[in-house]
């Protein structure tokens, strides 16, 4: 069953009847084998439902504000704006996007640091005041282009990560707050809270406890000169994990009742993105190539050497860092990939490395894993895959199409989210659900929608 519903409704395949995803994904595999073997994704939007459940279970009082440049797949922005997050966007691409899918102005903070004087004056027009600032260049930006315009003053944290150099280059310091917020009032520019950077690869809780009280000492700052502070924004680095979450949760909200209790009347707000959507998505890649190539003895160091003499592999996929890869770029660690089709439990492996297909130095999606001896035409699935892989920003010629997004939820988690939708007046009204059957014997599939 092929097809595409038409816009704006997503077609997104049912899972009952003892179907389950890996299903779904055998069934694209076996339909692309058959024609141009393009990668391509499967997305369960179950899981973004039961990641909202879980952050509403251990962070009960902070809302979730979605960062859409994590993956802006309109079907995931649809179901999060329906169970009743808000939207931070850093563009005006995402932030008519988002308004597309009917979410109200107040629920969406224009979060780009350095913004062009188009863009700020687009959301003044469209009534979006909640912005983000961290200097007085975009200070000066901001009171001509958007008088009415409600700040967020982002503030560096200085407890960060070790190894994190990047974290330093976003916000201002605690030092120059002051400054700012006393060229704010000059310039009659309303400062309504704080917003923390934190690094996306965050895992020391006491970032969160130094970032709060940092923010609570700008608080103090700013109602001094006259400012009613009334949104504290504590940022991302959510990865994905209960564990984590319980940590962050244990840490945060102590603070939070110290220094920001009900009686403050202070709107606490996060900005969790791969924490939705990573582990939703399911990226199924084409080996297009191979090559033998002699192994370094001097470099024998890994972690996890061959356990054979043989040579090592690199293998080319038809994804690489300038597709879903991208993030590669900025140095995230790419998982290794699932063989799609079963090896033998007794299948020698190998050293291998996995290429995107530019024959470009840069194209190394992953350095160095463990496989059995693939050939043309195999399959890899690499799962946590829904973070920064979507849309083709770094895709230059256009016989290279991003890949198609394959939808599906089974019938326990659509029921359970008709029960925890919030915004009812609009519940996922561009849903158009597909039966996917177990024994379709290939030829009963989700249907797509291009991300």
């Amino acid at each position: 069953m092929k097809g595409i519903a038409d816009e704006p409704q997503y077609s997104v395949g049912l899972l009952e009847g003892g179907a389950a995803l890996c299903d779904v994904i055998d069934n694209h595999i076996y339909e692309q084998s058959l024609t141009e073997k393009n990668a391509f994704f499967v997305a369960d939007l179950g899981v973004i439902m039961r990641q909202h459940v879980r952050w509403r279970t251990h962070m009960a009082q902070i809302r979730p504000y979605y960062a859409v440049r994590c993956n802006s797949s309109p079907a995931v922005i649809e179901v999060l704006a329906a169970l009743g997050a808000g939207f931070i966007c850093t563009n005006k691409s995402e932030l008519e996007l988002v308004q597309s899918h009917g979410i109200p102005s107040e629920d969406i903070v224009y979060s780009g640091v350095c913004k062009q004087v188009s863009q700020i004056k687009y959301a003044a027009k469209n009534g979006i005041d909640l912005l983000v600032c961290d200097n007085e260049a975009e200070l000066r930006k901001i009171s001509r282009c958007h008088p009415n315009a409600k700040l967020l003053l982002q503030v560096s944290t200085e407890a960060s990560s070790q190894g994190d150099e990047m974290s330093m280059a976003f916000g201002c310091s605690l030092k120059d707050c002051r400054r700012l917020l006393e060229k704010a009032k000059e310039l009659g520019v309303q400062v309504v809270g704080v917003r923390s950077h934190i690094s996306s690869s965050c895992e020391d809780d006491q970032v969160y406890v130094h970032a709060i009280s940092d923010a609570r000492c700008v608080f103090d700052m700013g109602e001094e000169i006259g400012f009613n502070m009334n949104v504290l924004d504590i940022g991302g680095g959510f990865s994905g994990s209960e564990t984590q979450l319980e940590m962050i949760n244990t840490a945060v909200m102590s603070m939070v009742d110290l220094y920001f209790p009900p009686s403050t009347g202070v709107s606490i707000i996060a900005e969790p993105g791969s924490f939705f959507v990573s582990s939703a998505f399911t990226l199924a890649v084409n080996i297009i190539s191979k090559e033998v190539v002699a192994r370094d003895r001097q470099d024998q160091a890994h972690d996890d050497p061959s356990p054979n003499d043989e040579p090592e592999f690199q293998y080319y996929m038809n994804e690489g860092v300038y597709g879903s890869f991208t993030s590669k770029l900025c140095e995230t660690l790419i998982p290794a990939p699932s063989v799609h089709k079963n090896p033998p439990l007794d299948a020698p492996v190998f050293s291998s490395s996995l290429w995107g297909p530019s024959a470009d130095d840069l194209d190394q999606v992953v350095e160095h894993c463990l496989l059995p001896e693939l050939n043309i035409g195999d399959w890899l699935t690499f799962s946590q895959a829904g973070a920064y892989t979507m849309g083709q920003p770094l895709r230059t010629t256009p016989d290279s199409p991003a890949p198609p997004v394959y939808y599906v939820i089974s019938s326990r988690d659509w029921y359970e989210m008709q029960d925890t939708v919030v915004t009812h007046e609009a519940t996922l009204k561009n849903f158009s659900l597909v039966p996917c059957f177990h024994n379709s014997c290939h030829t009963e599939a989700a249907l797509s929608v291009p991300a």
